[in-house]
């Protein structure tokens, strides 16, 4: 008799019968406000650390500026955006970039094998706008409810405090979108060798907004000047063994050298819409959009010229969210930039506090004016309008007034059933890793193969076996050498199923039917 399996529920008790996909209006989305199994999830997320900071913790920072072309390629910027810090040409925007790990804590090694955080604040003439991303141009997930399942999983283990190559993989195992971004940083892309050489990336994708209120699909992307530098495992040992603080000693000294170090910021363009012709959504933040068909276009070029003069106050208590935006400038219907706008915004106002866009790192340039009051560690009271009694809008005794609105707002027309989705397009799950272990060259494939060889060494055989039979599906080559290096038979792990409810390799899941006005299908659930 088998043991009965013990059933996932809410913290209300609630059973959890779709712990992969966010509530959303169709496929594509939108993501709806009212997520409660989602909204309850990420904030308690949010909030199992203290002080320091559940995710990024390790970290440093720079001051410098952006410097806008004007132009996004060859045209003119106003022709995709409204936004004056892209379109103005010339002008030096006030920036704030904090670079750090994903999973280590605030005093782990910068030599970690791990996504590193990229992220930016720009003080501009119409207020702040975070651009929060990483180094590499995907993601493990493109659905943000799984996050707090995904750093779980990547985290010591909650009762042996250590790291675990099974825990890890075991996740992975589940999701075969993940297989990209595994392929990057399991290979020398998974280090690299100081923040001066690396690249940014949005992942998300966003908006452009024009002032006729058109809009595009875009990501940002900053390439160093200085090149792309990696570390194979090897080479972040003997690093680790002198100095766990390499990457911040280096970019601290440089700057001190008044050798700054500069990126330019370059966008991807593509047309608002599903683009049924690509095998992969573009609003998927584990696919990268092919640079072939969708160039990288210069925006502009950032420099960093001065370090924090004290680190706590600015690299500490910088806080950064998605959803910090500027006009011009947009979300898109991506569930991981929509998860991560209220996750951001929610993690800051509990680890730093209610106020803490009254710090000096976190304030605007320009003057802030709101009818906010009150909250913890006040100490700057924003009368805002003329009569200091009036703290609400509107008034006719000189309180604050609307902005005038754009001449042409961008309204996104939305139509769809409600209901849990998860992307019918999958094919290029398995093809985009399986081109990136291709375009390796044949050092980076032998780290990668070295490095994912030790992990499956240390988890269990049915995991190791179905991480095979994903990566044999991603390239025969990339399997076979894995079955090899583990010593397992790749007939073994060819011979496995595919995953129960994941599209089978190199296939679509079956899109959702509809009947009497309610979805049906695999792929919908009824909300009951």
């Amino acid at each position: 008799m088998t043991e009965e399996k013990k059933t996932l529920t809410t913290r209300q008790g609630h059973p959890v019968w779709d712990n992969q996909s966010l509530r959303s209006v169709g496929e594509r989305g939108p993501a709806t406000l009212e997520n409660y199994q989602f909204i309850e999830k990420i904030t308690h997320f949010d909030r199992e650390r203290i002080p320091e900071r559940v995710v990024h913790a390790r970290g440093t920072a720079a001051h410098g500026w952006f410097e806008a072309y004007g132009k996004i390629g060859e045209e003119p910027a106003s022709q995709y955006t409204r936004a004056k810090v892209l379109t103005k040409a010339g002008v030096r925007t006030p920036v704030f970039l904090r670079f750090s790990t994903v999973i280590g804590g605030k005093e782990s090694p910068e030599t970690a094998r791990d996504p590193r955080g990229f992220a930016i604040k720009f003080y501009t003439e119409d207020g702040n706008w975070d651009l929060v991303g990483n180094n590499l141009k995907v993601f493990f997930i493109r659905d943000a409810i799984k996050f707090p399942d995904m750093i779980h999983a990547f985290k010591p283990d909650p009762i042996s405090n250590r790291q675990e190559a099974w825990r890890f993989y075991d996740f992975v195992q589940h999701h075969p979108e993940a297989l990209h971004m595994v392929t990057w940083v399991k290979s020398p892309w998974g280090i690299p060798a100081d923040y001066r050489h690396m690249q940014g990336s949005s992942v998300n994708t966003y908006k452009l907004v024009n002032d006729k209120g058109e809009a595009v699909l875009c990501k940002f992307s900053f390439e160093p000047k200085l090149g792309v530098k990696n570390l194979t495992a090897q080479q972040a040992a003997e690093i680790q063994m002198k100095d766990v603080g390499h990457a911040t000693r280096d970019l601290y000294d440089a700057i001190e050298r008044g050798e700054y170090p500069e990126w330019e910021m370059c966008v991807q363009i593509m047309s608002d819409g599903p683009h049924d012709e690509l095998d992969f959504d573009p609003l998927d933040d584990t696919k990268r959009w092919p640079e072939d068909r969708f160039p990288l276009l210069p925006v502009g070029r950032l420099v960093l010229d001065r370090n924090p003069s004290n680190f706590f106050a600015e690299a500490e208590q910088a806080a950064f969210g998605t959803g910090v935006l500027v006009g011009g400038i947009d979300f898109s219907d991506d569930k991981m930039l929509q998860g991560r706008t209220l996750s951001y915004s929610d993690t800051q106002r509990y680890r730093v506090g209610a106020n803490y866009l009254q710090l000096p790192i976190n304030a605007p340039k320009k003057p802030a004016a709101t009818n906010q009051r009150d909250g913890a560690m006040t100490y700057f009271v924003d009368t805002g309008g003329d009569n200091p009694h009036i703290n609400y809008e509107p008034s006719s005794l000189g309180g604050l007034n609307e902005a005038p609105k754009p001449a042409h707002d961008y309204h996104q027309y939305v139509e769809g059933h409600l209901g849990r989705y998860q992307t019918t397009r999958a094919r290029s799950d398995y093809k985009q890793a399986g081109e990136r272990y291709r375009s390796f060259e044949d050092w980076e494939r032998d780290d990668l193969i070295a490095n994912i060889t030790a992990d499956l060494k240390e988890c269990p055989e049915h995991i190791c076996l179905r991480m095979i039979w994903h990566f044999w599906h991603c390239d025969p080559d990339y399997g076979q050498r894995l079955a090899d290096g583990v010593g397992v038979d790749i007939e073994k792990a060819k011979a496995l199923p595919p995953l129960e409810g994941r599209a089978a390799p190199g296939e679509d899941l079956a899109a959702p039917t509809y009947s009497s006005g309610q979805p049906e299908g695999h792929n919908r659930h009824d909300e009951g």
